[in-house]
């Protein structure tokens, strides 16, 4: 009989792998995310076993129905991107799912936690094992494996280390550098979580799941360099407190800042594992860390690979090994009154004669720059003064997205260290329509992340000029913008 699973958090980065695996193995899904809108990105529902829904722990109020006629759960959930108060928010989240549980016919939870130290405190790992103990208090058996670092293309832990190790001459560190961890493959880790669905226990378990070597945090680095073809330099400096680590963090990783701050406060242990138990329920062939980031690096070329870059040929022949797998951004969002309608018509008139609606003079005195290193960027593109289409050039630009009255992509062509877009999106909000202008850039390197620290200041407030300028060419209202760098 096909059994229905429901993957809670399937947004995240295990979600995003495990729901397309249980699908190819003729698995029902039900796969929740606060934001449906990230799912529907990944095309899964057309599949046919897949079904999209939305979903807030914290304000949950379908979650009676999403549990009908499901066999077993897992739950992926974490709250670290919303900041100091996670723990709060993962508490809450947790408290209400195993109330739902003790109603429903669910036969088992899977949980995937984290291992935890034998010594010290962190909020992060201290919030991963308090949530296992909620979900145990379903009465429903729950399975909660403890993992440490996971080693894939987009794995938070990893991706930080990863954007140490290209991004800096010097790595300058904490005395975490020699803590030890147990590194284990995604595709490991994937492999325990659908075997898992096999057995049927009538009691609650707590696993380790680890790789076969415990390594230091150093030795990972140094590794991965020897991978990536980079020298590294590792300069531990005793002084350099989690705290302050985590503050620069945010100008070295690419990683979302809140994930990578919760992160930091459990790097600073020893996490010992033992992972005979599930390996003896379930013999596979563990991927040493070298093979792992081996595998890893071979698979760096598909996060440009996807529909948000359009598949475009040129994004595909410009991406390079070395570059961020998570981008920096920039950007303002405004509210307005204006019609979808009237923002994309202005929207299509971006360069050309036209120009980028503020602060023409400094697009100027970029396109001069990349003249004067032998780019292209003084030569104007428009097919049609009005009306763009895919693929288009707009003067050194590229039109890699498009859709109506809603969202264009363009890809940055000028010369520079990395890789880039400009991205323009519309909403309909009902009350009112919501403008974003954002850009977003894959670093190459450490002179790559220069380049994205001298245009700061520009950014600080040209796409804030750029969106309230777009709205009043529609002789329309803005309020309220946000506006975000990072």
């Amino acid at each position: 009989m096909v059994k229905t699973v429901l993957v809670v958090g399937a947004s995240g980065y295990i979600g995003t792998h495990l729901v397309p695996e249980l699908s190819n193995a003729g698995y029902n899904v039900k796969a929740t995310s606060r934001n449906v809108k990230l799912l529907k990105k990944r095309k899964w529902e057309k599949t046919g076993n897949i079904s999209l829904h939305e979903l807030d722990l914290n304000t949950p109020n379908n979650l009676n129905e999403l549990l009908q006629d499901v066999d077993t759960v897992f739950f992926l959930v974490h709250g670290m991107n919303h900041g100091h108060d996670f723990i709060d928010i993962e508490i809450d989240a947790a408290e209400n799912f195993s109330s739902a549980l003790k109603q429903s016919q669910v036969k088992r939870v899977i949980y995937l936690g984290a291992l935890q130290p034998k010594d010290g405190v962190s909020k992060h790992l201290s919030a991963r094992k308090a949530t296992g103990e909620i979900l145990r208090k379903c009465d429903i058996p729950v399975t909660e494996l403890r993992a440490g670092i996971i080693v894939g293309p987009g794995s938070a832990a990893f991706e930080v280390m990863r954007d140490f190790v290209y991004h800096l001459p010097v790595i300058a560190t904490p005395k975490w550098v020699k803590s030890r961890n147990s590194p284990i493959a995604l595709r490991n880790l994937l492999y325990y979580l659908l075997e898992l669905l096999k057995f049927e226990p009538c009691r609650h378990q707590i696993m380790d799941i680890a790789g076969p070597e415990d390594i230091t945090y150093e030795s990972q680095m140094r590794i991965l360099g020897r991978q990536a073809g980079k020298k590294v330099r590792i300069l531990p400096i005793p002084f350099l407190t989690p705290k302050f680590a985590a503050f620069w963090l945010r100008f070295i990783t690419s990683v979302p800042t809140n994930i990578a701050k919760a992160l930091i406060g459990g790097l600073r242990f020893d996490l010992p594992a033992d992972g005979s138990a599930i390996q003896s329920l379930i013999p596979q062939y563990l991927l040493s860390y070298d093979e792992a980031v081996e595998e890893c690096l071979s698979h760096e070329t598909e996060v440009v690979r996807s529909d948000i870059w359009g598949f475009d040929p040129d994004a595909l022949s410009r991406w390079q090994p070395g570059y961020g797998y998570y981008p920096k951004q920039a950007g303002y969002t405004l509210q307005t009154d204006a019609t979808c309608e009237q923002l994309w018509r202005q929207v299509q008139l971006v360069g050309g004669k036209e120009g980028y609606f503020y602060a023409n003079f400094l697009w100027r005195i970029r396109e001069w720059m990349d003249f004067a290193i032998g780019g292209s960027a003084l030569k104007r593109h428009r097919r049609d003064p009005n009306e763009l289409q895919l693929g288009d050039k707009v003067d050194s630009w590229k039109v890699i997205n498009l859709k109506d009255n809603k969202f264009l992509s363009l890809l940055f062509g000028m010369k520079a260290p990395g890789l880039g877009r400009l991205e323009f999106t519309i909403e309909d909000k009902g009350e009112y329509r919501e403008v974003d202008i954002r850009a977003w850039w894959h670093p190459a390197g450490f002179t790559g992340l220069l380049y994205w620290f001298a245009m700061m200041p520009a950014h600080l407030f040209i796409f804030r000029g750029m969106t309230h300028a777009l709205v009043k060419r529609c002789k329309a209202k803005g309020h309220d913008g946000k506006s975000d760098t990072l």
